[in-house]
């Protein structure tokens, strides 16, 4: 008998339970995921990078085993046999082979004869919107055209769910904002053999944009902390007051200090004193987010969602920007809405050497990897230390990469700020005005 949810549609997807490590027991990506997809609905997997969401495509998809739980898909009375298909950020085609061989790989892994191979694939080319170039070779074809060949390959096999991993975040705006709308009108028309889709993406827009739920990923371990349905009408308009409450409603949550989330100092990163997991945000995207706020038309105070559009960044992206700054407490997150401090207003007019000073004062007092390594080097006659010996330490509580990402990020402030040097061959922290 099929699994029904509780709003009387079939169960397609079921989650239970889910962990998954990396490296042994080392590090564990996602922990205890649970989630159900029921045909007939888009599903958004939105949070940052590192939060596990691929990872549990690949798990649903079949491509990697959980460490823990189940995620299978489940059999209906519409859908006896499930598949999937899945289409990846990158975009995964054969160079050396056209499009209509392309698009025909995957029947032909399904033993489908060849004459109805053909038909199926030049049928599936023909709705994506590439009739007339199933004899190019993708070095001929445009970013947003390998993605529709990508998209071809995936639905040609007639699969209950696709699978959808930042499809379009390769792309330029326009392209994928077409590729996107391409993708909708085919899905509400019933022009497309799929029963569901579940994407993964880091862009909020688009989520609002595509989906009926969206699943709110924490990281470090991922965990599902927030379920969002979105009961807006498609097609939707990003300039409707109740779609932009909705992006904004999505930041703030995503922003929010939380227990769900890893533990955190002052609500930014994982960690507390020297063992802080610090994000490779420059200096230049520091000044940049800075200025941006502090001009017109923000005058200090700018939602998430209005930076995002302004400086055309993902959440993603933005994030480690916004968060650095508060925690060099050059701005507050108040819900969704970035507000600079007075010191960061300061640095916006300030000149370059007032600049430095204000970095420098904000490391010194908010950083404590900065106070560890300038107290290290103070302390010492030479006045220097080799950076091994702080990599190792970061090592007693980090992974080895993100002990040597907190390390170059600080080894990059410090050095603008001129609170210590670095020579890049030595490997080596020393006091600027000892040489």
């Amino acid at each position: 008998m099929a699994t029904v949810a509780a709003d009387a549609k079939p169960l397609l997807v079921e989650v239970k339970g889910l962990k998954h490590f990396y490296t042994g027991e080392e590090h564990l990506v996602l922990d205890d995921v649970n989630l159900e997809l029921t045909q007939g609905e888009i599903v958004g997997l939105l949070g940052r990078s590192g939060s596990g969401k691929s990872t549990l495509l690949r798990s649903i998809a079949g491509l990697i085993r959980p460490s823990a739980g189940i995620a299978r898909l489940v059999p209906g009375p519409d859908v006896e046999d499930p598949s999937v298909s899945m289409v990846f950020q990158t975009f995964a085609l054969f160079p050396w082979l056209s499009v209509l061989e392309n698009v025909e790989l995957g029947l032909e892994a399904q033993k489908v004869p060849a004459a109805e191979a053909r038909a199926r694939a030049i049928a599936a080319i023909d709705l994506i919107g590439l009739d007339g170039f199933e004899n190019a070779y993708p070095k001929e074809l445009s970013g947003g055209m390998r993605q529709r060949v990508g998209l071809a390959r995936a639905l040609v096999v007639n699969p209950s769910l696709l699978l959808m991993d930042e499809p379009f975040s390769a792309l330029d705006v326009l392209t994928a904002e077409t590729l996107r709308t391409d993708l909708l009108d085919l899905w509400s028309e019933g022009r497309v053999p799929i029963k569901s889709i579940l994407i993964v993406t880091h862009n909020i827009e688009e989520a609002v944009l595509m989906c009926d739920r969206i699943l709110v990923f924490s990281s470090n371990p991922g965990r599902v902390v927030a379920e969002i349905r979105v009961d807006l009408p498609q097609p939707r308009d990003r300039l409707d007051p109740a779609f932009r409450a909705l992006v904004d409603d999505i930041y703030a949550r995503m922003t929010a200090r939380t227990e769900m989330n890893a533990p955190m100092r002052d609500g930014v990163f994982p960690g507390t004193g020297i063992a802080m997991v610090l994000p490779r945000v420059s200096t230049n995207s520091i000044a940049g987010l800075i200025e941006e706020v502090d001009g017109t038309p923000f005058d200090g105070k700018a939602s998430m969602s209005q930076l995002a559009d302004s400086l055309q960044l993902e959440a993603d992206e933005l994030f480690p920007m916004a968060e650095t700054l508060q925690l060099l407490r050059f701005a507050e997150l108040r819900g969704a809405e970035l507000v600079l401090t007075p010191s960061a207003r300061r640095y916006a007019q300030g000149d370059v050497d007032q600049r430095k000073a204000l970095f420098a004062q904000a490391l010194s007092q908010h950083v404590p990897l900065v106070q560890h390594i300038r107290r290290v080097l103070d302390e010492r006659a030479s006045h220097e230390a080799p950076a091994r010996r702080f990599r190792d330490e970061l090592e007693d509580y980090m992974s080895e990469d993100y002990a040597d990402e907190t390390l170059r990020t600080v080894t990059l402030w410090g050095r603008y700020a001129e609170v210590f040097a670095y020579d890049e061959d030595d490997d080596r922290f020393s006091l600027e005005d000892q040489h």
